[in-house]
């Protein structure tokens, strides 16, 4: 890997920096804030074809797709060869054919850990989530603490991200919803919709990657990442309604019921719905009392009201985009 970093007009001043899930929708916003800092980036995933319309973020050169699993230990192995920085995006919302929630959410971030550690690399940064806790009724909950166990234990200095659900203009929920409004008579609401979320901005949840590497006291630590606001799940769908220009009915719905639909949603290769994601939605997701939040990393975060409607404006009647 040593020869990665040769080659005229290649930016490298900042050192060598691994981002596992780097073509994802934070981990672009981690790349970019890389390259900007003058890493030469590895973008490390399974498809590095994905990672190659990263490359123009970067000086030619400098933005580097490389193929690695997190579940390979000879992959990750190489990808974090000589680098300083390992950032782990790597996460998914459901199982699939090759994508398990025990080895890539579980087995996964000990991996990167350990190499890391062999590697002597000086900073790794794990993005987990809200939710994270071994007595999860939820696979993804339970995996998602595991994998910070696995973590801590090949790399104690490790920092722990923990975001809310996270919005941008590639976001998969504000946009989702915002599409499902202009096909739909009606959204549905689980539980009545009084399960309570936090959401964040990406180019903060980025930032706060950055204050990790960059903050000493920050080592070690679980950071917990939300917004300004608190918002109940029925509040957000009608915020979505209200920025689309959309009149639609809002459905209350029992988790049973929903529970019935994911079952058969599930047989889709990407199922909108999971009966495991609706174990996620029984519990709120906001940011715990007393834990370590955005404001410990110097960050202001943004507010949905400040960035969302500009790009769920497409979602509006033609004559209403105004």
């Amino acid at each position: 890997m040593a020869g990665l970093a040769q080659g005229s007009g290649m930016s490298g001043a900042g050192g060598v920096a691994a981002v596992f899930g780097g073509a994802g929708f934070i981990g672009r916003y981690v790349v970019k804030r890389l390259a900007e800092r003058g890493f030469l980036v590895r973008v490390a995933g399974r498809d590095p074809e994905r990672a190659a319309e990263l490359k123009p973020m970067g000086v030619p050169g400098q933005i580097i797709p490389v193929r690695a699993s997190v579940t390979d230990a000879r992959l990750v192995a190489a990808a974090v060869s000589g680098a300083s920085v390992v950032v782990n995006c790597v996460g998914i919302l459901f199982e699939g054919a090759g994508s398990r929630f025990a080895e890539v959410q579980g087995k996964g971030p000990g991996i990167v850990g350990q190499a890391a550690a062999e590697a002597g690399a000086a900073h790794v940064v794990h993005l987990s989530a809200i939710g994270a806790d071994a007595a999860s009724e939820s696979v993804y909950g339970r995996t998602k603490a595991e994998g910070e166990a696995a973590l801590r234990a090949a790399f104690p200095a490790a920092v722990v991200l923990r975001p809310s659900i996270v919005f941008g203009p590639e976001d998969g929920f504000f946009n989702r919803f915002g599409a499902l409004a202009r096909l739909l008579p009606a959204l549905p609401l689980y539980g009545g919709g009084r399960t309570r979320f936090q959401p964040v901005y990406v180019g903060d949840v980025a930032d706060a990657v950055m204050a990790a590497v960059d903050r000493p006291d920050a080592a070690g630590r679980t950071y917990e990442l939300g917004g300004p606001r608190v918002y109940t799940y029925r509040q957000l769908m009608e915020f979505i309604l209200a920025e689309t220009r959309r009149k639609r009915l809002l459905l209350d719905l029992p988790f049973s019921v929903g529970a019935i639909q994911a079952r058969f949603l599930e047989l889709l290769p990407t199922p909108p719905l999971t009966r495991d994601q609706l174990l996620l939605l029984q519990r709120d997701n906001v940011v715990a009392q007393g834990a370590l939040t955005l404001a410990d990393l110097g960050i202001a975060p943004k507010a949905v009201e400040a960035i969302v409607p500009a790009y769920l404006e497409r979602f509006r009647p033609a004559a209403r985009r105004a």
